[in-house]
């Protein structure tokens, strides 16, 4: 009821703005048995997609090629640290100073707990993992047309929320209004419940206590000695809690691909791409830009030149291909792949998004706030600022994300702006949140999905699935993959997932006929 009541509204909001919640349905390693005799596959991307074909393939028996248009591999499985540089779309280079250890993830920036397949890659491949913080009960949600502006600690938004709904429901239990829809023995039951879930009273009322405070936090927390008894904390307003709108934010922590236990490989996402260099690094030919993609009933053959374009164009032969190139990038090479799947790749669109990393001279979100990782929420265009799960009580600099859009105009507005200008928007929104911004600002770096040259956006957008089918089927001797092909979209997990099948599916092929 309190679901239907409150829930679906903020739930849609979220799983519209975050990807399909959907669990992986890896259930182990594949066994890609049989002899494949000699064959050759040349695989276009390095990314994990990429990776994780090459890794497969390569085990099973078959000479393998790699071209990768990037120095480096793991495409948006990617890491800036303090050294590096990046150039995007345009010529605008940023050059990242971050301190050592110091990092920020461009793109993928968290592991869910069922995402099983890069679990299990992570595992196997010798990655580390720690606990990535998504819920922090004293991160903050805003709106600035709410509270003055003023950020909420979400912790009592949460518990007001709650407890208010609970109290709203048992008065309406208590009035004889669900006498149709509830037993009475079930209206028991329900009114008990409500006391338990909304920290009600005797009297089903959520009002002032010690006991409400237990949850969301003391006027006076409870210490020893003398005048060491707490003070219970005020309550929000009913009416302003519902009117300010932050309990939108509420409901993405409970999507299952938001749901605690979360993770994150240590020293930056790019752990699991080095993972699998270490296997296939000596297969992988980088900066190289494919610029034709051409088969026939003999082979494939793919014409390549060096990403900074120079030296001679170059081919590369096999009998069959993968390709994890992105839709964006791939509708702009030469290519004779036919029907469905030409015309999926012509007309996918992709989704943008903006990252920023901030380092700051000193880590005051713990040190003045007591905010040890998790995420607080804005309706300004930064969207979110996310606090590091790592390096907690240190004394050095912090990197927080200090801004993360995803789809919509937001993002577009900052695609059409230079680092300078979105650096600016950073902060002059995240110091509304923390007003330490400017004093304790030290350096930072933004990537736009849509500027990245190799990606050319952050994740493909399936309008509909009418040419799905068409897309993921194996076309004559190539066969694409990537998070694009998958039913979970801008997560790694779709990647391997896609890839895993794709590989199966062309073994199958080349072993049977």
């Amino acid at each position: 009821m309190i679901g239907t009541a409150a829930g679906s509204t903020a739930m849609y909001h979220a799983m519209s703005a975050m990807g399909h919640a959907a669990p992986s349905d890896y259930t182990g390693p594949i066994r890609l048995d049989g002899d494949p005799n000699g064959a050759k596959v040349l695989i276009l991307g390095a990314g994990l997609a990429g990776l994780t074909a090459a890794y497969e393939m390569r085990a099973a028996g078959y000479e393998v090629e790699v071209l990768e248009y990037r120095e480096k591999a793991g495409g948006r499985c990617w890491t800036l640290r303090g050294g590096d540089s990046y150039t995007e779309l345009g010529g605008a280079t940023q050059n990242v100073d971050f301190a050592e250890g110091n990092y920020i993830n461009p793109g993928p920036w968290r592991l869910p707990h069922h995402h099983h397949a890069v679990l299990d890659y992570c595992k196997r491949l010798g990655v580390p993992l720690e606990p990535f913080i998504q819920l922090n009960y004293s991160s903050y949600l805003h709106r600035s047309d709410a509270y003055g502006g003023q950020p909420q600690r979400l912790r009592d938004i949460k518990t007001d929320y709650r407890g208010h709904i609970s109290e709203l429901l048992a008065k309406a239990v208590d009035q004889g209004k669900l006498d149709e829809l509830v037993s009475t023995e079930d209206q028991e039951l329900l009114i008990e419940s409500l006391r338990s879930f909304g920290v009600l009273n005797s009297q089903n009322e959520y009002v002032k206590s010690l006991e409400v405070s237990d949850y969301r936090g003391f006027e006076k927390l409870p210490g020893g000695g003398v005048g060491a008894e707490p003070v219970a904390s005020d309550l929000l307003d009913p009416r302003q809690v519902v009117q300010s709108r932050l309990w939108e934010y509420l409901a993405t922590h409970e999507t299952i691909d938001h749901q605690a236990p979360m993770f994150q490989p240590v020293g930056g996402m790019d752990g699991i791409a080095m993972g699998f260099e270490r296997e296939v690094g000596d297969l992988i030919t980088y900066n190289a830009k494919v610029v034709a993609l051409q088969q026939d009933e003999s082979g494939v053959t793919v014409t390549w030149e060096s990403a900074d374009g120079s030296g001679e164009r170059q081919t590369s032969t096999a009998d069959y291909c993968v390709c994890t190139i992105p839709f964006s990038i791939l509708s702009q090479i030469d290519h004779n792949l036919s029907g469905g799947l030409a015309s999926a790749i012509a007309e996918m669109p992709y989704n943008g998004s903006t990252k920023w990393g901030l380092e700051f001279k000193r880590r005051f979100w713990e040190q003045d706030e007591q905010i040890f990782g998790g995420i607080s929420y804005t309706d300004q265009a930064i969207g979110q600022i996310s606090y590091p799960s790592t390096g907690y009580f240190s004394d050095g600099p912090g990197v927080l994300l200090g801004g993360y859009t995803w789809r919509g105009e937001n993002s577009y507005r900052f695609n059409a702006m230079q680092p300078e200008e979105r650096l600016e928007w950073a902060l002059r929104q995240g110091e509304r949140i923390h007003p330490q911004y400017r004093e304790e600002f030290k350096t930072g770096v933004s990537v736009a999905w849509h500027k990245v040259p190799w990606v050319l956006g952050c994740s493909g957008i399936w309008q509909n699935r009418d040419n799905y089918d068409d897309a993921v089927k194996i076309d004559n001797r190539v066969v694409c993959a990537g998070e694009h092909l998958s039913y979970l979209p801008a997560w790694q997990e779709g990647a391997i997932l896609s890839s895993l099948d794709a590989i199966s599916r062309l073994h199958d092929k080349i072993i049977n006929g």
